[in-house]
């Protein structure tokens, strides 16, 4: 069963890789708050931010084939997109300060900035991994990670046997495991 929206994304990604400006203008207004918000996030800089939504929407308009629709959400991989291009900024202009001040005689303190950074990336690689899930595996784990159910809690929310809602849970964790450890290649 396909997540609301998501016949709409396709039609629109249809639409994009078709060349109609309309259908990129109704996805910017769409997805602009995500995409914007994310990079805002990441970066602590409009200016900075409202370049990355550009550039993530000129990305998608130059190369629409670049994203699958059966691979995942088109909200999922926008904000991938998003996410990585801010998460370069910050390392580059991290980067350049570390070039403009010259090498350091004694090992840099870590940095909460790139702490932060790495974490919220590895965050929205397990959210991404998670969104692709099928509905079930997807349904249990978010119950139980994100909102913090227990497992019966899990299973009465789901009208499903603790049981059943403890495999689903094993096979989605496993599943993650399998899709997180392909991206490091």
């Amino acid at each position: 069963m396909e997540a609301a929206g998501t016949t709409d994304d396709r039609s629109l990604h249809q639409r994009v890789v078709g060349g109609d400006e309309d259908a990129l203008g109704e996805l910017h207004e769409r997805f602009y708050p995500l995409v914007l918000g994310l990079a805002l996030r990441i970066t602590r800089d409009r200016l900075v931010a409202e370049d990355i939504v550009q550039e993530v929407f000129v990305t998608f308009w130059e190369r629409p084939l670049a994203f699958d629709p059966d691979r995942g959400s088109l909200r999922s991989w926008l904000a991938t997109i998003a996410h990585r291009r801010a998460v370069d900024h910050v390392r580059a202009e991290e980067r350049r300060r570390v070039a403009a001040l010259g090498p350091r005689l004694t090992e840099p303190e870590p940095s909460p900035l790139e702490d932060w950074v790495l974490a919220a990336d590895e965050a929205a690689r397990v959210r991404t991994a998670v969104s692709r899930l099928p509905g079930g595996l997807r349904e249990a784990i978010e119950l139980a990670y994100y909102r913090g159910r227990t497992y019966r809690q899990t299973a009465e929310e789901l009208g499903l046997p603790e049981g059943t809602v403890k495999s689903r849970i094993r096979l989605g964790l496993r599943k993650l495991a399998d899709a997180l450890a392909d991206e490091e290649v």
